[in-house]
């Protein structure tokens, strides 16, 4: 079975390979960029959700988390991009962190 990061590793060289005639730091970039994309499309099935669009566009919950999810794989793509042989580890630590300092907030309060 595929883990979250063979996938992402998978993703990752087929657009690498579609992008191969770009320069490595534009890929960086232009990935970094998606993941702004990716989460604007989920503000606006979430405003058309809340019907604050003004083209009328109707919108699910589904679709927002199918647009968060697009934007969480835009990222990890994104922390690949960057540095492909380290990016699961950074993402560990990031999250171990992230997972402590909450952890010690939440038993403060």
């Amino acid at each position: 079975m595929d883990t979250l990061w063979d996938n992402i590793e998978k993703l990752s060289a087929v657009c690498r390979a579609a992008g191969a005639h770009l320069p490595d730091e534009e890929l960086k970039a232009l990935q970094v960029g998606k993941v702004a994309e990716e989460a604007g499309e989920a503000m606006h099935a979430l405003h058309g959700l809340k019907g604050l669009t003004t083209c009328g566009d109707a919108h699910t919950w589904s679709e927002v988390q199918n647009d968060l999810v697009r934007t969480v794989i835009a990222a990890l793509l994104a922390m690949h991009y960057i540095d492909p042989t380290g990016a699961r580890a950074t993402f560990d630590e990031i999250l171990r962190r992230r997972t402590q300092r909450d952890g010690e907030a939440a038993t403060a309060a």
